[in-house]
């Protein structure tokens, strides 16, 4: 009995003992982003933007099924979502 008393206790103590260590390791990087954050912040690049329709010119599918409108509204979409950092190479109808 006197074995298993021992044994449940290093267990205890053991993962005890990693939890704590895990926490410090945790707490040190979120300090470590924030003190980076605040001396070393990342810089903005900033891009002209150009317009939509000059940026991308995609591809219709080879039957021609998409319409101009169609295609400026597709581009002009991926624009918004993407922040004007996407690009429109290609439409193919799936």
């Amino acid at each position: 009995m006197e074995n298993i008393e021992t044994g449940l206790l290093l267990m205890v103590v053991g993962m005890a003992t990693v939890f704590a260590i895990l926490l410090i390791i945790i707490y040190l990087g979120k300090g470590l982003i924030v003190l980076v954050n605040k001396y070393a912040p990342e810089e903005i690049v900033t891009k002209k933007a150009q317009p939509a329709a000059v940026a991308a010119r995609p591809t219709a599918t080879p039957q021609g099924a998409l319409s101009a409108q169609e295609t400026a509204v597709i581009v002009s979409a991926i624009s918004m979502a993407t922040h004007g950092l996407g690009k429109v190479m290609k439409i193919e109808k799936l």
